[in-house]
This record gives structure tokens, sequence and C-alpha cells, in this order.
């Protein structure tokens, strides 16, 4: 049980029957509901005590997967499935965050779960348009076929390419580009936005500021060249390059990983090239250069 302070915010508040949504954490899986640190676990129920107000108090969640990364940005941070209930509340004129009594942690997700959310939530809502493209707000594009393309560039857009070196991108801000098959591509250079690959030997760039590149497949490449970006190596023989201002990788044991170290105004002042799994190097941690060494960070 827990308490918050009531702020004020025009909002709509109503009872309505649970709620599938997406909640961003910190590293440690917790939140600063108003200033204060509060603690979650997957597979446990929450409840609020006082009102309900959006952007205020209660707890609050998105129900458009990529709106969390607005509060949470995909190089930092953690996300679950939850289910909200009791009463609930919506700014006016916000995007689908929604504040709730009471919350449910259903299961983590990891980026690429998150994306693929994502793009299931824009495909269901899509208004579709010939060619497989789409530019409007929220908009999807999906190409299946081998060698296919698929764009999405519009502000929280979704494109996935599921074919054989297939090609997907997501431009605009807050974007996820997935490449689920053999030798696909997908590059996601909008603010905040996700690129994950999942096929063998495929390639996922994030180049926007605090972007999130994930490889999962075997012989994958994951790169984030915007700053404060993440780049992840999951899969077997991958390799994670982190070259913008304070970015970071990790990877798998038997990764590569390639760091670039610059200063505030960009200029590259040193870089770095190392295995995972030697010389001190642990998997599944990521790395930073600082003075030109890999030092770890959350």
């Amino acid at each position: 049980m827990m308490a918050r302070t009531k702020k004020t915010a025009e909002a709509i508040v109503e009872t309505a029957p649970p709620i599938i949504a997406y909640k961003g954490f910190n590293q440690d899986f917790a939140c600063t509901p108003d200033g204060k640190l509060f603690q979650y676990e997957v597979g446990k129920s929450y409840q609020h005590d006082g009102d309900v107000v959006a952007c205020g108090s209660g707890f609050h969640a998105c129900e458009h997967p990529l709106n969390v990364f607005t509060y949470y940005p995909p190089a930092t941070s953690r996300y679950a499935v939850v289910e909200l209930g009791g009463k609930t509340a919506r700014e006016k004129g916000g995007d689908t965050k929604i504040a709730a009594a009471e919350i449910t942690i259903r299961a983590e997700l990891q980026l690429p779960e998150l994306v693929a959310a994502a793009i299931r939530y824009v495909f269901d809502r899509a208004k579709w348009i010939s060619g497989p493209f789409a530019s409007g707000n929220g908009e999807g594009a999906k190409e299946t076929k081998d060698g296919g393309a698929a764009t999405a560039s519009g502000i929280e857009g979704a494109a996935t390419a599921s074919g054989t070196r297939g090609a997907a991108t997501a431009s605009g801000t807050r974007g996820a580009a997935t490449a689920s098959g053999y030798q696909g591509a997908a590059t996601a250079s909008g603010w905040r936005g996700a690129a994950t690959t999942s096929g063998y030997q495929g390639a996922a760039t994030a180049s926007g500021w605090r972007g999130a590149a994930t490889a999962s497949g075997d012989q994958g490449a994951a790169t984030a060249s915007g700053d404060q970006g993440a780049a992840t190596a999951s899969g077997t023989r991958g390799a994670a390059t982190a070259s913008g201002y304070e970015g970071k990788a990790r990877g798998k044991d038997g990764c590569a990983l390639f760091l670039v170290e610059r200063s505030t105004n960009g200029e590259i002042l040193n870089a770095w090239a190392g295995i995972v799994g030697r010389d001190g190097i642990k998997a599944d941690t990521f790395y930073r250069i600082a003075d030109g060494k890999p030092v770890e960070v959350a």
C-alpha cells in the first residue's frame, strides 16, 4: 500500500476494466513517483491510496509501448507488461499514459519483445496506405517478402521486415524497427528509437540520442552511434559498438565490444576494443570507455 501527494492536472478520471499497458523502470526495477523511490517486483500487485491524478498520483504506465521511451529511454531502462485496474485517469491532450489505482507487474520485457509489442500495437491501429511504408504519427509498415523494405517515418512509428535480407527503418521520434529474417537490417534514427535484429548476421543501428540497438542473432552487429546510446550483442559471435558521446555496449561471452570516448564537443579522445569473457570483461554487463579504459556502467 502506498500514498502519494496529489498534484493538480486536467484529466479524465474513470473506473475501467483491467487495461494491459507497458511500464518503464530504472536499472534496479524501481521508479521515483513524487520523488520517492518505489521498488517493484514481477508477479506482484500494488494498490494506491488516495486520488488518482494523471501525471500526478497513482501508478503510471502507457498503452502504446513506445510511449515509455519518453519517460524511460531504451539505453538506460528496463520494461514490463502490466495490468492496470481500479480508477484510472488520462491527461487531456497527452499520450497514452494512464494513471491507475491498481497495478500488477505481469512480466519483464527485453527490448526486442517491447519492440514487437509496439509493432503489434501500431499494426492493430494503422490506417493502411498503398506501398510498404507509413509516414503518419503512430502508423506502421510491414514487409515480409525476401529482400523487402519497410519504413515508418512518423512519430512513434514501427517498421518490421521479416523476410530474408529485409530492411526496416524507423526515422521518427521514439520509432521502433525490427528485422527478423536472415541478414536483415534494422535502423532507428530518431530520438530514443529502438532497432532490433534477431536473424543470423543481422545488423541493428540506432543513431539517435539515447537510442538502443540490439542484435540477438548469431554473428549479428549492433551499433549505437547517437549520444548516450546503448548497443547489445546477445547472440553468438556478435559485435556491439557504441560510438556516441557517453555510449555503452554489452554482449554475451565471445562477443566483441567496440567503444569510443568523446569529449562534450564530439572530439574522439580514445577508442577501445575487446572480447567479452577476456581481460575481466563480464558478460551481459554494460561498459563505457573512460580515460581510455572500459568501466562498468548501469
